[in-house]
């Protein structure tokens, strides 16, 4: 990755100890690294494998900007280790099936969640996991859940609204 000649700093930092050769499933698919093992997750998926949905926000697991699922639990990818992960990695690229949205994009897209949009990977992910842990949240079962997700646009009666769409879209099958 090269921006205007010049590697990012990030990119700079991770590559100037020696990297160690790692398998990561990611979206299904397998991906072969070398990366300091102390590298966060984040930086790996995004500059070593190319999966830019998840987001940088914070740097210390409290935006929810960079949430991706480890063997479906929703982790906080800036903060996590590339070395300690050990599960399948799905991020927001690999949740749609078969060309079809998920139930929870396709909510967010009928209720018009999205503002800047800087933070709906990480809320989508959120709600993702929350509807297959519960398939009729409460409020508080989603107040809970997405509590570690700031949205800087204030559209949180939207999230909620399509956290309820999507499980009614989930329960109907669509």
């Amino acid at each position: 990755m090269k921006t205007n000649g010049r590697l990012p700093f990030r990119f700079w930092l991770w590559t100037t100890t020696k990297g160690i050769p790692m398998r990561l499933t990611v979206d299904g698919q397998s991906f072969d690294i070398d990366a300091d093992p102390q590298m966060p997750l984040l930086w790996a998926l995004r500059d070593l494998i190319g999966k830019t949905g998840p987001k940088f926000g914070c740097g210390i697991a409290a935006c929810g900007a960079c949430t991706v699922h480890v063997d479906g639990q929703p982790v906080r990818s800036c903060s996590l280790p590339v070395g300690e992960v050990s599960g399948a990695i799905t991020t927001i690229e690999g949740i749609a099936s078969a060309g079809k949205l998920h139930p929870v994009q396709q909510a967010w897209l009928e209720e018009q969640v999205a503002q800047c949009g800087y933070c709906q990977a990480g809320q989508i992910m959120s709600a993702v996991a929350l509807l297959d842990e519960v398939a009729d949240p409460s409020d508080d079962d989603i107040d809970n859940a997405m509590g570690g997700n700031l949205c800087r646009c204030g559209t949180y009666p939207k999230i909620r609204a399509a956290i309820k769409k999507a499980a009614a879209l989930k329960t109907a099958g669509l």
